[in-house]
C-alpha cells in the first residue's frame, strides 16, 4: 500500500512557495513580501529572506535582508511574520531593488545581525 506523503502535513516548503509570501506585522498589517531566499552553499541553511516593500509594481521597491531567524511562520495568516515597526523598517539596513546588496562583504552582514540583535549563522558576536 502507497502512502500518500503529500497528503500529510509537513514541516519543509520548497523555495519555490516561500518566494512571493506575504510579510504581515503580527496584528496582520501587510509590510511586503519574499523576494528571495539566501542560501549558505556550505551548510545548506537559509541565512537570510530578501524582503521587498514599498514601491508600485516591483518599480521603486526597496530590498531589506532579513536574517532568516528573524521571521516567523504564522498559520493564522498563512504569512511570515515580522515584528518591527515604521522605524525601525525605514532606517533598516537596505537596497534598492536595481542594485544588490554585496553578500561578499562580511561587515555588511555583521551590521545587519547587530542591527536586528540576532547572532550570524556563521557564529560570532
Amino acid at each position: 500500500m502507497a502512502i500518500d506523503v503529500m497528503s500529510r502535513p509537513h514541516q519543509l516548503i520548497a523555495s519555490d512557495r516561500v518566494e512571493g509570501t506575504a510579510v504581515r506585522r503580527p496584528n496582520g498589517d501587510m509590510i511586503g513580501h519574499i523576494e528571495r531566499l539566501m542560501i549558505d552553499k556550505i551548510s545548506g541553511k537559509v541565512s537570510y529572506a530578501v524582503l521587498s516593500f514599498g514601491g508600485f509594481l516591483g518599480i521603486g521597491a526597496n530590498l531589506l535582508p532579513l536574517p532568516w531567524g528573524r521571521l516567523s511562520y504564522s498559520t493564522r495568516f498563512e504569512a511570515y511574520e515580522l515584528d518591527i515597526d515604521d522605524g525601525e523598517l525605514k532606517s533598516a539596513p537596505s537596497f534598492r531593488a536595481d542594485k544588490d546588496f554585496d553578500w561578499g562583504d562580511r561587515s555588511k552582514e555583521e551590521e545587519l545581525h547587530r542591527y536586528y540583535g540576532t547572532p550570524p549563522y556563521w557564529g560570532g558576536f
